[in-house]
């Protein structure tokens, strides 16, 4: 795990994020239970280690300036992503973290115990059938769907002036265009890759208006 440590502390240092020694531990211990798990729940399509270091964790890592408030739920975490990179480098949120698909949950459940993480929730549920009793300051989505779709399904768990945080590669302008609700585009760049990304802010008023 050398090689990956080297890419996360350099890829880190890259994004001027402050995370310690320990939290890099955390992060290249998530990474062995990705390729662990990996065999039986095929959580990925990336095998290699070092891949994940790069496009799970840094790519996750890279958004981590541009998350607000304290209370952020991860619509279609799948393996976890980007979710539990964010919620160990940022632990005074509490991030929730859903999928449709249980045994994706199962694995992400197993990191939050063994990793002891105290400030995730893991759900098992389709965004659509799932109604907080507290709503959320951010919704964050990592390749989950067309951003009108997003808007749509996502719009009942945010607080009056909760945001839409929507990770893409190249910029949507085509999706862009079907929004009516305030929104701008952060250019995203994830060290040791040269993979188009974005983050998609999307300011939903109470009401979402898709055209």
């Amino acid at each position: 795990m050398e090689a990956c440590r080297e890419i996360l502390v350099s890829g880190i240092a890259s994004l001027n994020l402050n995370i310690s020694d320990e939290k890099i531990d955390q992060l290249l211990g998530f990474i062995k239970l990705i390729e662990k798990w990996n065999k039986a729940y095929n959580l990925t399509a990336i095998r290699d280690r070092e891949e994940m270091a790069r496009l799970h964790i840094l790519d996750s890592l890279a958004i981590a300036p541009h998350i607000e408030g304290k209370r952020v739920i991860d619509i279609g975490t799948g393996a976890g992503l980007p979710g539990i990179p964010l919620a160990i480098c940022l632990p005074e949120i509490d991030f929730t973290l859903l999928d449709s698909n249980a045994k994706k949950t199962r694995f992400v459940q197993q990191v939050v115990l063994e990793l002891k993480l105290k400030n995730v929730e893991v759900l098992h549920s389709r965004v659509e059938d799932y109604h907080p009793e507290k709503t959320y300051d951010a919704v964050l989505t990592r390749a989950f769907a067309d951003l009108s779709d997003i808007v749509k399904l996502t719009a009942h768990l945010l607080t009056k002036n909760g945001v839409l945080l929507a990770m893409k590669g190249q910029n949507p302008d085509t999706e862009l265009a079907e929004i009516t609700a305030k929104k701008s585009v952060i250019s995203v760049s994830v060290p040791g890759t040269d993979v188009e990304r974005c983050l998609v802010r999307i300011q939903l008023p109470e009401q979402a208006e898709v055209s």
